[in-house]
């Protein structure tokens, strides 16, 4: 039996999951949440885990995965969008236990989550065929705008793409929507408009101040939306939109898996007509769209779940290698 920690690094929070690989199979075992903004660096963030008598600390384990919010640089450095300190596993002291670890960005792990036990969890959006030894396109709207990507470049070999498609600029289609444009940077000091502020709880939270003048939390805006709320439809529409034009530029016709707490933790958004409305919207393949099946996680910890698939697979490679 091989011990696996995995942990799935977010600016809201810091997940951390014990799993067990035992005969090929994989289990979760206990996990921890810690709020990430209460640490104060990753080190931090690692004595706050030990706090909790957490059972798998990185020492422990045989595999050790973190995933990530933003890029990574050779498995080992990231820095983090939405969090104020980075990741430098090299200079972290060896009794810290990671000497061996390996970063990767979270969309990678939502990515290879769908290769797990978690992805018969995920539910039904819209239906469709999927096209084997096609790409399966990730999206999710969390604190951020996350894409990845799963290609197959040969038979029983699956890699996963990270993206930064999150901070790509995105469309806005008519003088209300422009007007929403303005208000957005207005609202933030940007200069531009890219996903990460229009598809993520912020963006959210701004689209209900654009509304109603009202400034309140993104849970508190998901908790108040109803069937007829202009906040609803126009999220709803922004999302589908966003999956469209990643869907259309990467030919993702093996599925696309929603995740990330905003559609998850309200299926509504994505359940709303707007968003099949925008998604399947053009004049020239509208007909392969309807074809690509869209799937939505429910799981909160889909994400330790990938890191722990990739933990896996890695492990796996290992003994295959010792044997030969």
């Amino acid at each position: 039996m091989k011990r696996i920690l995995a942990a799935d690094i977010g600016g809201t929070n810091s997940r951390f999951a014990a799993f067990t690989l035992e005969a090929g199979a994989l289990r979760h075992g206990q996990s921890v949440w810690l709020p990430t903004s209460q640490s104060t660096s990753f080190a931090h963030l690692l004595e706050q885990l030990g706090e909790a008598d957490f059972p798998c600390m990185p020492h422990l384990a045989d595999m050790v995965v973190l995933a990530v919010a933003g890029p990574v640089e050779d498995g080992r450095r990231a820095e983090l969008a939405n969090i104020p300190w980075d990741i430098d596993l090299d200079d972290l002291s060896p009794d810290k236990g990671c000497t061996t670890a390996i970063l990767i960005n979270d969309f990678m792990a939502q990515a290879y989550a769908c290769l797990s036990p978690a992805s018969t969890g995920t539910v039904c959006i819209l239906p469709g065929t999927p096209i084997p030894d096609t790409p399966k396109a990730i999206m999710g709207a969390g604190t951020g705008f996350g894409h990845a990507l799963i290609l197959e470049p040969s038979p029983g070999t699956v890699v996963a793409i990270p993206s930064e498609g999150g901070h790509a600029l995105f469309p806005f289609v008519n003088n209300e929507e422009m007007e929403f444009a303005q208000f957005l940077m207005a609202e933030t000091g940007r200069s531009r408009v890219v996903g990460d502020m229009v598809v993520s709880g912020t963006g959210i939270r701004t689209l209900h101040a654009f509304f109603t003048g009202e400034r309140i939390s993104a849970r508190e805006v998901t908790a108040r939306l109803t069937p007829d709320s202009p906040v609803l439809s126009w999220f709803a529409r922004f999302f589908g939109r966003a999956c469209h034009d990643f869907v259309l530029k990467t030919l993702a016709r093996g599925g696309l898996y929603l995740t990330g707490g905003v559609a998850s933790g309200n299926p509504a958004i994505v359940r709303h007509p707007a968003f099949a409305e925008e998604f399947l919207d053009s004049d020239r393949y509208r007909h392969m769209l309807s074809t690509i099946p869209v799937q939505l996680n429910i799981n909160e910890e889909f994400g330790l779940w990938g890191a722990a698939q990739l933990g896996a697979m890695r492990l796996a490679d290992a003994a295959g290698n010792h044997r030969t």
